[in-house]
């Protein structure tokens, strides 16, 4: 795997649900959902077989993440939280300073995942967010959250918000290097493209096959320089399912026994045409294109209610996978964020037999 354009070396992370409700995505722990002890096991889980960290699922309904994350970072020493987080829901100050006290509590592990899309938005009352201009906001929160993580006695009035004489203590951990917690962002949209361009350190891609995420790292990066980003060169991240097993041919009959148990239980194939976010209608389009996309990108669970990072799987041996994970590299994909139920079962075996793979240094020369 080559380094990332930051000259570190790529990062993995696995993903957390942060649900009340078992059964999600078919894993098949019934107890313990929103307990600290449940949600503690999988984050020592994620440090014991090798990953940097773990996205927390998010969404009103859900445990607070912002919450999960300070009780994780407090039980593990290694770990790294990704926690999900809306504007909106936080107003830029508020976050600006428990994310700030977070990161040097934990010692630089916080790592923040900026979600615009569709949520039950009144239900905590955001009630004043036009829809068509959610990207705008997000871009004027990115903006003010940096200024406070590295300014004193901030002064903004903007269209959105507005703070006077706010000052951050404690800052970011090393925040006098220059450093802050990373900041990832997701969205196909054009709209939602100019946010991760200018402010995002991370683009996050939902699985798509490599021609796709070419094409999108390609415009992101020349979107960069017409809007004469002001950061650190823009990172590119994937967020998708991997479905692994000793063999070809036994990740395959597996996946395929898993989708038929989702169209059973659907009754037929989803209803794919109703309005959803673009990147998640660009998945669900892949399924015109074929099953399997590229060497191993299983587009059928799209068809079935798969969503987000369940609507396209890597299905494979770990050699499989790895092969195909190093493609995603070469494009400049650094950050990886992957998953499988069970999850406490699924972390131990894609951790023991895809990570090592995937930080294998290749000899010079040597294709993948």
């Amino acid at each position: 795997m080559t380094d990332t354009g930051s000259g570190e070396a790529p990062e993995f992370l696995w993903y957390i649900p942060n649900t009340v409700e078992p059964g999600h995505r078919g894993d098949d722990v019934a107890d313990g959902w929103g307990t600290l002890e449940l949600s503690v096991r999988h984050a020592l889980a994620v440090e014991d077989h090798g990953w940097g960290g773990a996205l927390l699922g998010a969404g009103w309904g859900r445990p607070d993440t912002f919450t999960v994350a300070t009780a994780l970072a407090a039980r593990t020493t290694t770990f790294q939280p990704l926690v999900a987080i809306r504007p909106g829901y936080w107003q830029p100050a508020q976050f600006a300073a428990a994310s700030a006290t977070l990161d040097q509590l934990s010692r630089g592990r916080l790592l923040i995942n900026i979600v615009s899309g569709v949520d039950n938005l009144a239900a905590y009352g955001d009630g004043n967010s036009d829809p068509a201009r959610r990207y705008d906001r997000t871009r004027e929160f990115l903006r003010l959250v940096r200024r406070l993580w590295r300014e004193p006695d901030v002064t903004f009035h903007g269209e959105f918000f507005t703070v006077e004489g706010s000052t951050v203590r404690p800052g970011p951990y090393r925040a006098e290097d220059g450093r802050h917690p990373r900041l990832y962002f997701g969205g196909a949209s054009p709209a939602a493209e100019r946010v991760s361009a200018t402010e995002a350190d991370v683009q996050l891609f939902w699985g798509e096959p490599l021609d796709g995420i070419a094409e999108r790292v390609d415009r992101l990066r020349g979107l960069s320089t017409e809007l004469e980003r002001e950061h650190a060169p823009l990172e590119f991240g994937l967020r998708i399912t991997t479905l692994i097993r000793p063999t070809t041919e036994q990740a395959w009959h597996d996946a395929e026994a898993r989708v038929a148990a989702m169209a059973e239980r659907a009754g037929g194939e989803a209803d794919r045409n109703w309005k959803r976010a673009v990147g998640q209608q660009r998945l669900y389009d892949l399924t015109e294109r074929g099953e399997v996309l590229d060497s191993c990108l299983y587009t059928t669970p799209g068809r079935y209610g798969g969503g987000g990072a369940g609507t396209t799987w890597l299905v494979g041996s770990p050699d499989d996978v790895a092969t195909a994970l190093r493609r995603y590299a070469d494009l400049g994909v650094s950050h990886f964020v992957l998953s499988d139920t069970p999850y406490l079962d699924e972390v131990a075996r894609i951790g023991d037999q895809l990570l090592p793979r995937l930080r294998q240094v290749r000899e010079v020369g040597q294709p993948y």
